[in-house]
């Protein structure tokens, strides 16, 4: 990025230190993020202890002032946060000082400040693109006078992604554990101990996402086409929760460390984070844009090493009612990636790339957390360092899907997950491949029937 890029008269109001879990967190261009909140001159956001700076989005006219003068407003910035650290006042005593500020709830009715750790807010609580983006205009959040009747379709893309999850259905009943039991003792200390704390997390996260889906986005979202997709992603998450928690009361025994994973929200550090990120922004008060991106984020990448942790147990040929779950929670994950990142290109107002990359950083730092928590050892071809590569491969993807540019541009580290989304060659009739889906629904969206008309001159 051009460090003498002019500022652009773009964004508003209180910006982004950095008071995170660890220091020298970077912004994806190799720069340190500050560590304490500070308020600077509108159109400016901080990068660090450089004091440069580089401008945010807002969606009002840019003023002639802010497009004359951006060297001005840069010094201005520079000297007001050079202002903070004077004698009188320490680091520490501004890091307490921001910590007191972040703790603090938002003063409407939807719970604390959004979690990107670090965001500080303006006096009302809310992120500086909250105030400028009128939810109210967006046509998918508007109120409809048909919003209880499914027909006439309006939104065809989002209607094929609801019939596409109504053809993947499955029960928990279809996987076939008793193979896994055995080859269960044969696995590794170091490969019990990442398997289950990956179980861990997924046996309480499709609850969160279920919690999100219930509380917040049933209620933003007013299209039929979309409550119908999110009101059958209700029910898949509760599938993947079952399977989730059998998978884990079928491997472990002992009835306390049971118990500790099936609690890991409140006993395991690097699970807690991941559910504590997600869990804020569901009670955040930021936009809806905002709120889609994160929960894009926590399908598209908190769920992208585990899974790949699991793939890579089938590539040994192991675990395989572990793997066919994978598969098939991996595909409706996927699924529901892919939706949200449809519906945010509906969006007629979008968030500025840099606050996207922010909330993908957040995502991507917490995550490689978690996979060096669960990867203490490397295995055969698997490690805390590749793993990382690939979360943040994952995450450029995820952005690209969203419309913005990548961050970390780099290629994945495991050419065999390549193949993953290739179509299943296990014979039907043994076992339902994971790509398998209803034929009689996906049928009728690939034969013409896209008008879904009614027709009497069928043969019975």
């Amino acid at each position: 990025m051009d460090e003498d890029r002019p500022d652009d008269g773009l964004g508003d109001g209180w910006v982004n230190g950095r008071v995170g879990q660890r220091a020298g967190w970077t912004n994806g261009y190799g720069k340190k993020w500050s560590h304490t909140m500070r308020p600077v001159s509108p159109n400016q956001i901080h990068l660090g202890e450089d004091q440069k700076s580089i401008p945010q989005r807002s969606y009002q006219n840019q003023s002639q002032e802010s497009l004359k003068s951006p060297h001005s407003i840069r010094d201005q910035a520079v000297e007001l946060s050079k202002n903070r650290y004077s004698k009188t006042s320490s680091k520490s005593e501004d890091i307490k000082l921001a910590l007191s500020n972040f703790s603090q709830p938002a003063k409407n009715d939807l719970g604390p400040a959004p979690p990107v750790f670090g965001a500080a807010f303006a006096a009302d609580g809310k992120l500086p693109e909250q105030k400028e983006i009128a939810e109210d205009e967006e046509p998918i959040l508007m109120e409809q006078a048909q919003k209880f009747c499914m027909f006439p379709i309006k939104y065809h893309q989002l209607w094929e992604m609801y019939k596409k999850a109504e053809a993947s259905f499955w029960t928990a009943e279809e996987v076939d554990l008793s193979q896994d039991v055995q080859q269960w003792e044969m696995l590794s200390r170091s490969e019990k101990h990442f398997v289950s704390h990956v179980l861990a997390f997924f046996a309480a996260s499709d609850g969160i996402v279920l919690e999100n889906l219930a509380a917040r986005f049933l209620n933003d979202i007013q299209i039929p086409e979309a409550r119908a997709f999110y009101g059958f992603q209700m029910a898949m998450e509760n599938i993947h929760s079952e399977m989730y928690s059998l998978l884990l009361e079928t491997y472990i025994k002992d009835s306390n460390e049971k118990n500790r994973l099936f609690n890991a929200i409140e006993n395991i550090h690097c699970v807690a984070q991941k559910a504590k990120w997600a869990l804020n922004w569901i009670k955040s008060s930021s936009s809806f844009a905002e709120r889609l991106v994160a929960f894009a984020c926590v399908e598209g990448i908190f769920f992208s090493g585990s899974f790949c942790a699991i793939f890579w147990l089938k590539k040994r040929g192991m675990m395989p009612g572990l793997t066919f779950s994978n598969e098939l929670i991996s595909r409706d994950e996927g699924l529901h990636c892919d939706f949200a990142c449809l519906l945010y290109g509906l969006l007629r107002k979008q968030l500025h790339w840099q606050r996207v990359h922010l909330i993908v950083q957040e995502a991507v730092e917490i995550e490689t957390e978690f996979v060096c928590d669960a990867l203490p050892c490397a295995l055969i071809g698997m490690n805390s360092d590749l793993m990382s590569r690939y979360i943040k491969f994952v995450a450029d993807r995820l952005l690209v899907a969203l419309g913005y540019e990548r961050m970390y541009n780099v290629e994945n580290p495991f050419d065999w997950m390549e193949f993953i989304s290739l179509q299943g060659k296990t014979n039907f009739f043994e076992r339902r491949v994971g790509e398998y889906q209803k034929a009689s629904i996906m049928s009728s969206l690939q034969d013409g029937s896209k008008n879904y008309e009614f027709k009497m001159d069928e043969d019975f």
